[in-house]
């Protein structure tokens, strides 16, 4: 340092644009929220160095943890510009747990990281708010996380989400899809919109050059409001059907939509045939689809097209099935049909009108 250099001002992290006090605040705001996800399993309070569960191992035979990562997505950008942060948090969760009940497993508890260049406390809140509440949707605790305020790193008012879940499955309980063979059906679970997946093209429809925009009248509010209905939790639904009847297989339809996810789970042996028309689909999907000319097949790779969750059972279950998810409050329908496989070369899924 050259010797007539003037000496440095004291120079606080905050004024680097951390400021500590604010994290503080954010703690102090969503105690309550968090403390209304706890299960009895939780061990410890909020604030600790590391978050710890106690699972009660006596409700056990020979238990497998399932664990599941995921984020929002470009979803978020639309929350930025409505200012609209209360459901994003749901999304969240629902992404995560989603995943994991596909295997059988029970959400057990959740952790978030939440990024941001300059910390707002009641936004930070309002956010994990929708946490716990998609947490309480999926019967598990939320029981740690980060908030980081990272200066110059993100866009004024922008944020970043990610969630890490973990679950339980007894081992000869997982659901992985090896028993499906021909003649089981399959049900379909109605979604609540695109979930948390397209919305890259839902923007470059909606807000790109030509767009009708957000603030467009759809229904009874906006489009905007409608494309951040948050993603549907599917958790306490298949949980009440796993209990009573075997669910041989399970899709969550996210990215890659029908013709990605749905092979996933079936054997090479068999492949399976749905019906577009045995469910409706929302009108969301018909206006993304006018407003783009999206071709039908990129609709069915993109978005999930009114179905969030597909289950395989016997076709000797499939009424009862039925029965047991509505009166869990979904909608459900019978949708199509396991088929053999003529040929590796055969497509595992055909979807006809």
């Amino acid at each position: 340092m050259a010797k007539d250099s003037k000496k440095r001002p004291p120079v606080t992290y905050r004024d680097a644009g951390v400021d500590i006090a604010a994290g503080n605040r954010v703690v102090s705001l969503i105690q309550k929220a968090v403390a209304s996800t706890h299960r009895p399993e939780v061990a410890t309070d909020l604030g600790g160095f590391g978050a710890m569960f106690h699972p009660d191992w006596s409700k056990y035979r020979d238990p497998v943890l399932v664990s599941a990562t995921d984020g929002v997505g470009t979803k978020l950008k639309l929350a930025f510009l409505t200012n609209k942060l209360d459901t994003v948090g749901i999304d969240l969760v629902a992404m995560s747990v989603n995943d994991l009940i596909v295997q059988g497993a029970e959400p057990l508890f959740f952790l978030d990281y939440f990024a941001t260049g300059k910390l707002k406390p009641e936004d930070a809140a309002t956010v994990v708010e929708g946490i716990a509440a998609g947490c309480r949707d999926a019967g598990c605790a939320l029981i740690g996380g980060e908030t980081a305020e990272m200066p110059d790193f993100y866009e004024p008012g922008e944020f970043d989400l990610a969630g890490f879940a973990v679950g339980m499955v007894e081992k000869d309980e997982i659901i992985d899809g090896r028993s499906i063979q021909d003649g089981d059906v399959l049900l379909g679970l109605a979604s609540s919109g695109p979930h948390s997946n397209g919305y890259s093209l839902i923007r470059h429809l909606v807000i790109g050059e030509g767009g009708p925009g957000l603030d467009t009248p759809f229904g009874d509010t906006t489009l905007g409001e409608a494309l951040l209905t948050p993603t549907k939790i599917y958790v306490k639904s298949i949980l009440a059907l796993a209990k009573q009847y075997q669910v041989k297989g399970l899709v969550h339809i996210t990215g890659g939509g029908f013709w990605e996810n749905i092979p996933r789970i079936l054997p090479d042996s068999v492949g399976v045939v749905l019906h577009k028309s045995s469910w409706p689909r929302p009108e969301i999907f018909s206006l993304l689809q006018e407003l783009g000319s999206v071709d039908e097949d990129e609709m069915l790779r993109t978005f999930n097209c009114g179905l969030g969750m597909i289950a395989v059972v016997a076709a000797d279950d499939a009424e009862q099935a039925l029965a047991i998810l509505r009166d869990a409050g979904e909608e459900a329908w019978q949708v199509g049909a396991v088929v053999p496989r003529v040929s590796e070369t055969d497509e595992q899924v055909k979807i006809i009108d």
